[in-house]
Order: C-alpha cells, then sequence, then structure tokens
C-alpha cells in the first residue's frame, strides 16, 4: 500500500468496517509533489477553491461545485492548490464496489467514461442534493449498536452510484460528441494503460487499432501536441515515479516491473527522460 493511504489508515474518519469510510476535511490528507497511484475508489466533493494537476497525465482541475471520482491503477499528481481550498473526501475498496450489485449494463458506460472524464461539475441545486445525500450516508455510518448498518450503507451507497450515473450522463461529453480524432487518441491511451509494460513501440499499437503507424502519429500529434511514443514514455515514466516513491520495490524491481532489459536500459531511460537517476529521484524531498 503506498504512502498516500498508510496516512489515510491514521485520519479520524468514520468508516464501516475495512471497505468504506468518509472524512469531512479534505486538506486532512497530504498533497505530495509526485505521481501517486491510487489503490481505491476514491470521491471527492469540491467545496470552495481550485486543486489543478494530472491524472494518467491527462490536466484535470477541480474546484467548487465538482465532484471527482478516481480509480483504482490511475495516477494522480497536483500542481496547485488553493489557501481556500475545502471539500469531503469518501474511500471504498473494489471488494466493496463489486458487493453493491450495480447493474453493468447501467453503470459500465459511466466508468468507462469516469475513467477518461473523472471531474463533474454540477449545478448549485445538484451540489446540494449530494451534500444532503452525503450527510445521509455519514450519519448513517456513525450509528452505533444496529447489525443492519452495513446493508444500510450498501444500499445507500448503490443509490449514490446512480446518482453519479445521472449527473454523467447529464454533465459529461459523449464519445458521440467527440471528433473522430479524439476517438482514436481515447483508443490509443486505453491501449497505452493496457500495455505500456509488454511494448513501448507506436508500430504496436497501431497495429491494435489497424491503422499505419504514420497517420496514428499523425492523428495523435495534431490532437494532443504531444506524439504517440512521448504520451508512451511519459507514462512509463510517471510510473517509475509513483513506484520509486510509493512502493518498497527495489530499482532493479521496477526495471523488472516496467519491462525493461535490464537496470541499466531503465536508469538510462529514466535519466533521459528526467535528468536524474532513479536512485537520486527517490532520495530526493
Amino acid at each position: 500500500m503506498n504512502e498516500l493511504f498508510h496516512t489515510w489508515e491514521r485520519l479520524p474518519k468514520t468508516t464501516i468496517g475495512d471497505d468504506f469510510s468518509m472524512l469531512d476535511d479534505i486538506n486532512m490528507i497530504p498533497l505530495f509533489d509526485y505521481p501517486v497511484k491510487v489503490d481505491y475508489v476514491v470521491g471527492c466533493i469540491c467545496l470552495k477553491g481550485k486543486i489543478d494537476g494530472t491524472i494518467n497525465l491527462k490536466l484535470a482541475s477541480f474546484s467548487e461545485n465538482d465532484i471527482a471520482i478516481i480509480f483504482p491503477g490511475q495516477i494522480v499528481q497536483y500542481t496547485y492548490k488553493s489557501d481556500d481550498f475545502s471539500g469531503l473526501v469518501f474511500v471504498m475498496t473494489e471488494r466493496f464496489i463489486n458487493n453493491l450489485e450495480l447493474s453493468i449494463k447501467d453503470t459500465a458506460p459511466v466508468m468507462l467514461h469516469l475513467k477518461d472524464n473523472p471531474v463533474i461539475h454540477l449545478a448549485d441545486d445538484e451540489i446540494e442534493y449530494l451534500l444532503k445525500y452525503y450527510d445521509i450516508l455519514q450519519y448513517t455510518m456513525r450509528i452505533k449498536n444496529n447489525a443492519n448498518n452495513p446493508e444500510i450503507v450498501r444500499l445507500l451507497t448503490r443509490a449514490f452510484f446512480y446518482i453519479i450515473h445521472n449527473f454523467s450522463q447529464l454533465h459529461g461529453k459523449s464519445d458521440f460528441q467527440k471528433t473522430k480524432h479524439e476517438r482514436l487518441f481515447d483508443a490509443f491511451f486505453k491501449l497505452v494503460l493496457a500495455h505500456y509494460k509488454t511494448s513501448r513501440k507506436t508500430e504496436f499499437y497501431a497495429a491494435k487499432l489497424f491503422i499505419t503507424p504514420k497517420y496514428m502519429s499523425s492523428v495523435i500529434k495534431e490532437t494532443t501536441g504531444k506524439s504517440a511514443p512521448e504520451w508512451i514514455d511519459d507514462y512509463v515514466v510517471l510510473e517509475a515515479k509513483s513506484l520509486l516513491k510509493s512502493s518498497l520495490l527495489t530499482i532493479q524491481q521496477i526495471s523488472d516491473e516496467l519491462n525493461f532489459a535490464n537496470q541499466s536500459f531503465f536508469g538510462k531511460f529514466f535519466k533521459r527522460m528526467t535528468g536524474m537517476a532513479p536512485g537520486d529521484y527517490r532520495r530526493m524531498g
């Protein structure tokens, strides 16, 4: 488990079992100035102020009346936080989510959409509704000596996900609204997330998309301002940074995990991308 969630475990929060907890002050969670891979499903409601950062390399801005949903495996990093930032946080395990018995037909498209677009901006009446729901859920979790509490919380949380489903449909940009080039980049980046450990070759991803490497590279550069190899390398180094700072793996083990030929190749790649050796980055305060 990474440093962020070691910290989370020590915070005074409302919990039920080991699978679900809520915290009223997001500022109690330290913001690390390096990439952190998320281990749980994390939801944040911004009450005031603003945070800027990245989620899986994509720029994200989180401000008043926004709700953000982060999924396990996503890598987050912040670049700016306003002094007046405040918000609420809830954290749940994948096991808890799986036990909600959500309709796959209804929720799968929303889950996929939220992984690409994790921040939803809500109207004033919508955020008020969500906050009332948050209060009811937290109050229920705090009731003592009620054997039915876990089941009540499960059902309330199940309803919460359907509320998010509705908000996502109302405010999210559907695939039909995206350009052909935006949809191609999304497909490319999903492949990068699935295969970055096994292949860093542009030809591999172009073949998966049934297009030529030249066409794929041209579209991605035109759409995002970065080339396909830059996206691949940037994600690999992001994962490497997260492992160096948030895990106890040795540099050799990280090299193996990311499928480099040997530690020397990994070290040269990391230094080319960051300007420093992996060990120096790990020791950096």
